[in-house]
């Protein structure tokens, strides 16, 4: 008969194993460590208590695509608050992500505060605080800093970053892609408002040479007047400020 693998080190060894590998960020490593631990209900059922491990499981499902798993350990386990904060952003961005498969495009700030909205931190993993999405403003001034030096920074870049703000490299990465965003749509703007002046100045230039009055408010066509409303509402929604957002 075929004989259930056996437990050779304690749970606390094992969550010691965990956290080692968490720390270095490894977790190609942890995720076989895990896979390798035995399934003998008495052992399942120890590692089941222990946080250190389920904090482990989750992070592996995270980085493998399993959100359902994700969800599953974080909904149905109690966490300390020194867990909270990883977790919470594992949570946050397992949705974020779905969403953008979903919808198929990146999400900007209005569209991650809609999904924290749908999705809000279960209690297990959330003290009932109010947590804020905004950044200190010595935070916000290093991101503009480096924002302005390269606004592609490299893995290695995000995590100097990182470490210099406090944050993630996972915050960093998505206030530089918000602001890049932000940028692309001011400019479209200003492309089309100077597009609108320039025709508005063609046909005043071409009435003055023909003798006829220019009336006022009429420079610009029904058409491209739409068109700057329809800019100016989109960059209304798009241009929420990213340093508000994770």
């Amino acid at each position: 008969m075929f004989q259930l693998p056996i437990l050779n080190f304690s749970p606390q060894q094992v969550a010691g194993v965990c956290e080692t590998l968490e720390e270095s960020g490894d977790v190609e490593r942890l995720g076989r460590f895990l896979w390798s631990l035995p399934v003998a209900p008495a052992a399942c059922e120890a590692l089941n208590k222990n946080e250190s491990v389920l904090r482990a499981r989750a992070i592996v499902a995270f980085h493998g695509g399993n959100y359902r798993e994700l969800y599953h350990i974080l909904e149905n386990h109690k966490f300390t608050k020194e867990s909270h904060a990883k977790l919470q952003a594992l949570w946050l961005e397992a949705h974020y992500q779905e969403a953008e498969k979903l919808r198929g495009r990146p999400l900007g700030p209005v569209d991650k505060y809609r999904v924290r909205k749908k999705f809000p931190l279960p209690r297990t993993i959330w003290d009932g605080e109010q947590k804020t999405h905004c950044f200190k403003e010595r935070t916000r001034h290093l991101l503009r800093e480096w924002y302005l030096q390269d606004p592609y920074p490299n893995p290695s870049k995000k995590r100097e970053l990182a470490q210099a703000t406090g944050l993630t490299p996972t915050q960093v990465g998505n206030w530089f892609k918000n602001r890049r965003q932000r940028d692309r749509a001011a400019a479209a703007k200003n492309r089309l408002q100077q597009q609108v002046m320039s025709q508005g100045s063609g046909r005043a230039l071409r009435a003055e040479e023909e003798g006829t009055p220019e009336v006022l408010g009429a420079a610009a066509s029904p058409a491209a007047s739409l068109s700057s409303k329809a800019a100016t509402s989109a960059i209304s929604i798009t241009s929420s400020d990213s340093e508000c957002d994770i």
